[in-house]
């Protein structure tokens, strides 16, 4: 997916409870963290466990990232990005 120049990549974690969905977050960020940092990538969870609205946005706020939680119909979506 491509959002006005950044690349978008969504990860479809429901039914994942933790630590399965932060690490699964950790490494998708180490993964793509240059992409991330310049700003040429967003990255897209879609959770519906509750705990992942805390850990994920706060390991990506301490790793420098911008993290944001959206309430959706029956998930949470947590977009990471260079917080810029």
């Amino acid at each position: 997916m491509d959002n006005g120049g950044q690349k978008v990549i969504q990860f479809d974690i429901r039914g994942q409870i933790c630590p399965s969905t932060l690490l699964i977050a950790l490494k998708e960020m180490n993964r793509h963290k240059e992409a991330l940092r310049s700003g040429d990538m967003v990255l897209l969870f879609k959770t519906d466990n509750r705990d992942a609205t805390v850990t994920i946005p706060d390991a990506a706020e301490h790793m420098g990232y911008g993290a944001t939680v959206a309430k959706e119909a029956n998930y949470y979506l947590i977009t990471v990005d260079n917080g810029i």
